[in-house]
């Protein structure tokens, strides 16, 4: 009765996902990644006290807010649950008009939050994604295709004699030839789950979830052309007058225990093999 209560109060204004017991709480927050959980402290089985000492022991989805639910209006269960990691208390009979406000209340701190956090993970000469988001999102990725049993590919870029850019033209210049590559990357990464990320220097990172060995390499080629079609003068290219790539591709369905080292270690290889074989070039 409860939840549906709660879902008839905020189903409305969100996507609202219930669970029957604790198990099945918790799998949906590893699946969903929810902005926000009402969390009851009664529960069959596993009670909501373990509950939120998993979610926030887990560090996927520690940082989701939980709201406690309870008809146990005591100091000790109050101090217990906030403890633990909790970020409110709601106290039984659920009352909608309360649950709507606190609920809008902590989800406004949650998407303030989400602000900030988005602008640490985020390059400040590029503005895609830096390589701390990278890894995070390499690994949620590789825990997701593992559970959905999909493919997950990943393409390494770098730029070409981008030393010789960098002396010829200047710092300033070479910035600006980094930013246009850099969008140049996050258009062709044009999913919604898709990644573009400075790896580091002048290397670029694309993680592609569900996208198998032919995609990834489609990806690729159309970043390539991308790049060349930017037309970036580059007179000290021993291979072209203009700025171009070369990019590796590697491709896994990963299984549980899969390390996502190797998966960059291929991708890795794969660029070594494209600059090995002349540049300017997809390796997959």
């Amino acid at each position: 009765m409860n939840r549906e209560i709660l879902s008839a109060t905020l189903r409305p204004e969100y996507r609202v996902f219930t669970a029957a017991d604790g198990h099945e709480a918790l799998e949906i927050a590893d699946t969903i990644s929810p902005d926000l959980i009402l969390l009851d402290v009664v529960l069959p089985g596993m009670d909501g006290y373990d509950v939120c000492a998993r979610l926030k022991a887990d560090r996927y989805t520690r940082n989701i807010p939980v709201i406690f639910l309870t008809a146990q209006n005591q100091e000790k269960d109050e101090v217990k649950g906030l403890g633990l990691g909790a970020i409110d208390y709601i106290f039984k009979p659920i009352r909608p008009a309360i649950v709507r406000v606190r609920v809008r209340n902590h989800l406004e701190l949650k998407q303030y939050r989400d602000f900030l956090e988005g602008l640490s993970a985020t390059d400040g000469l590029t503005e895609i994604a830096n390589r701390r988001r990278l890894d995070e999102c390499l690994d949620v990725e590789c825990r997701r295709a593992i559970r959905e049993h999909t493919p997950l590919s990943l393409m390494m870029a770098d730029i070409d004699f981008f030393k010789m850019y960098n002396d010829y033209y200047g710092h300033l210049a070479g910035d600006d030839a980094l930013r246009k590559v850099a969008r140049a990357l996050k258009s062709s990464c044009q999913r919604p789950a898709d990644l573009a990320a400075r790896y580091g220097g002048d290397e670029f990172t694309g993680i592609l979830p569900n996208t198998k060995a032919e995609g990834g390499f489609n990806v690729a080629s159309n970043f390539l052309a991308e790049v060349r079609g930017l037309c970036i003068p580059h007179s000290a290219s021993p291979i072209e007058e203009k700025i171009t790539i070369s990019i590796g591709v590697a491709t896994i369905l990963p299984i549980p225990g899969a390390l996502l080292s190797d998966l960059v270690q291929r991708a890795d290889g794969m660029l070594y093999k494209a600059k090995q074989e002349g540049r300017n070039q997809v390796r997959a």
